[in-house]
């Protein structure tokens, strides 16, 4: 679970991300590409989603510096129907591809009322979160996943199947902070078997959905994306394009009337707001209600990034020769 820092520096928005366009700028990404990602990666801070914004980019850099990823990938459509869609991110990152096609499916679903696509040949899309974002506007809903290859070995223990497990769900609402729900399937769950022994005495259903949840998330969002189950098939010029995505874009206004929608589910937020929240929990929301809150008081009073990851974007800057954001 992403947590504000306990020891952090303060950064602004607007500069961080002018010094993560730099940064991309330098590791031999085009401009406009550049400032896009470090939109993206920026605004991910801003919500506190920090495991996946700009403490990524140091990993990203690194990639491109080792021929892992290439910086100009190509997007390619690989094929289109009225309501399906391929594309091949051309060996680059994830983002890329994955934002594209989830902005293509938003005139298909509102056109046929359902539309899927996936994407092939591409590194970390970082989190699921920002496509199942992007159709809300239109009311539409959308759910989220992604594989990548695994290298599965019978002596490894099961648990490795299920993958990294991603997804996210978006759902509009009216006038109350958007529903979004962005996790992986088995994040606390990357233990051993005898760690693992610990939690199935406590609560072994939970352990068994999670492993149902990411098993899933692996099949649609890897082999169906074309990412082979044996590693030995796989046919790649760029190692680290090993991920897939799946997203699924439905129009609400086909199955219930929007503005009945947004009622429901403004009453919905309410009614969870006045309710007794979790232990060690300030208040009660839906999922998405704490990112809300987050991105407007980090927009006003800055972002709280920890030290750790601050002196690992000086230490890149120093590697580019930009200047730093002290």
């Amino acid at each position: 679970m992403n947590r504000p820092p306990a020891e952090f520096r303060i950064v602004f928005p607007d500069p961080l991300r002018r010094f993560v366009t730099d940064v991309f700028v330098a590791a031999g990404m085009r401009a406009e590409q550049s400032a896009f990602l470090s939109g993206l990666l920026v605004t991910n801070d801003l919500r506190g989603v920090f495991s996946h914004g700009t403490r990524q980019v140091t990993a990203y850099v690194d990639h491109f510096r080792n021929g892992r990823l290439t910086p100009t990938a190509a997007i390619t459509t690989v094929r289109e129907s009225p309501a399906t869609l391929v594309l091949d991110g051309g060996g680059g990152l994830g983002y890329f591809p994955c934002y594209e096609a989830v902005t293509r499916l938003v005139p298909k679903a509102k056109s046929v009322g359902i539309a899927i696509a996936t994407t092939t040949n591409h590194g970390h899309f970082g989190a699921a979160g920002i496509y199942a974002r992007v159709p809300l506007a239109d009311n539409l809903f959308c759910f989220v996943t992604s594989g990548h290859q695994l290298n599965l070995q019978p002596d490894q223990f099961v648990m490795r199947a299920a993958g990294g497990s991603p997804m996210a769900f978006g759902i509009p609402t009216g006038e109350e902070p958007p529903f979004v729900l962005d996790f992986g399937a088995i994040h606390d769950l990357y233990v051993g078997p005898e760690g693992m022994k610990a939690i199935l005495d406590i609560a072994p259903s939970t352990v068994l959905r999670s492993f149902g949840l990411g098993c899933a998330c692996q099949a649609l969002g890897g082999l169906l994306c074309g990412i082979p189950v044996d590693a030995q098939e796989a046919d790649r010029i760029w190692s680290g394009a090993n991920q897939g995505s799946c997203m699924i874009v439905v129009d609400i206004a086909n199955l219930l009337p929007v503005e009945q929608f947004h009622r429901e589910m403004d009453a919905y937020a309410r009614a969870v707001r006045q309710m007794t929240p979790f232990p060690g929990q300030e208040k009660a929301c839906l999922p998405g209600g704490i990112e809300w809150e987050r991105e407007q008081q980090f927009t006003q009073n800055g972002i709280p990034i920890r030290h750790k990851d601050f002196q690992a974007l000086e230490k890149l800057a120093s590697d580019c020769h930009l200047a730093g954001l002290t």
